[in-house]
């Protein structure tokens, strides 16, 4: 398959690039640098710099877009919040209507979203129909799903990818993470009890290829492995498999100070299930936490 993928420099287009080009498909990568797309992604990468460059001599079989700028990483002010928006509503827009220009469309497209679509909600068990929460983050992942759906109109397969937190030492809240708990520094995010809906790596690619080679896979699929953890238990497994103390605790008021609007993406959470990516038949390579951080760390 021709495969273009937008957002391909990040965490996890990097590892789907390198899956894809193992897998026999020729991809290319739009991205604002792609001077950069081979040394992240590969010498067998192509680079896209803007989206007029997809002409109609152009013809790729499938689009995935994972593209979007961090959102944890800034202050929410009014200036970022756009910069968040344009990088993934904006551009998904853009992206569906070049499609819907073409006179041969790609087949399906594979667009990201995330588990923040339902804001903080407890214990409560979320499976793909679960409404959309009210907040920033829930009210982006919304819009940027809503893009997305509009090229079915173009008869155009599309697969949300509503991801939740994914699981490499390559970067990512595992990455972050990493030296402060191997330094003992270890600390658990208020009381603890919020949800952390976590994918590894190696099972998001894998969904992803079924996705794709699946022309019968199409609407909302929860990106998170079957067996959510609670921050405590996450902290707690953490530190087990890097044999490191982690007696610290981060309190509410802390976190607040530290990052403002944020602040809820770390103390609230999402107790996610992949019901949809399940009823593909798909087995879990990682299915329980412990199992996936060794397999990363050991």
């Amino acid at each position: 398959m021709q495969i273009l993928i937008t957002g391909g420099t990040g965490l996890i287009g990097r590892a789907l690039c390198a899956a894809l080009v193992n897998a026999g498909h020729q991809v290319t990568v739009l991205s604002r640098r792609p001077e950069t797309v081979q040394a992240k992604c590969g010498a067998a990468v192509q680079a896209m710099s803007a989206l007029s460059e997809w002409q109609a001599d152009k013809i790729f079989d499938a689009v995935i877009n994972l593209a979007g700028e961090p959102i944890i990483d800034a202050p929410w002010t009014q200036q970022r919040q756009q910069r968040l928006w344009d990088s993934r509503v904006t551009l998904t827009e853009d992206l569906v209507s070049r499609i819907a220009s073409l006179e041969q469309k790609p087949q399906v497209l594979l667009s990201g979203s995330a588990t923040g679509y339902y804001g903080n909600a407890g214990d409560t068990l979320l499976y793909e129909a679960a409404p959309h929460a009210s907040d920033f983050g829930a009210q982006l992942c919304a819009a940027w799903e809503h893009a997305a759906l509009k090229a079915a109109a173009a008869n155009v397969r599309v697969c949300l990818l509503r991801t939740g937190l994914v699981l490499d030492p390559a970067g990512g809240l595992l990455g972050r993470m990493l030296l402060p708990f191997k330094l003992g520094l270890g600390a658990r995010i208020g009381d603890g009890s919020q949800w952390m809906s976590w994918i590894h790596i190696e099972d998001y690619v894998a969904i992803v290829l079924r996705l794709l080679a699946d022309s019968a896979a199409e609407g909302v699929f929860n990106m998170t492995a079957p067996n959510p953890s609670t921050n405590k238990v996450f902290t707690q497994t953490l530190a087990k498999v890097l044999h490191r103390p982690a007696f610290w605790v981060a309190p509410d008021w802390l976190m607040q100070l530290a990052l403002g609007k944020r602040a809820y993406l770390l103390l609230g959470g999402q107790r996610a299930l992949p019901s949809r990516v399940e009823a593909l038949n798909y087995r879990f390579i990682y299915p329980n936490l412990e199992g996936a951080l060794r397999a990363i760390l050991d």
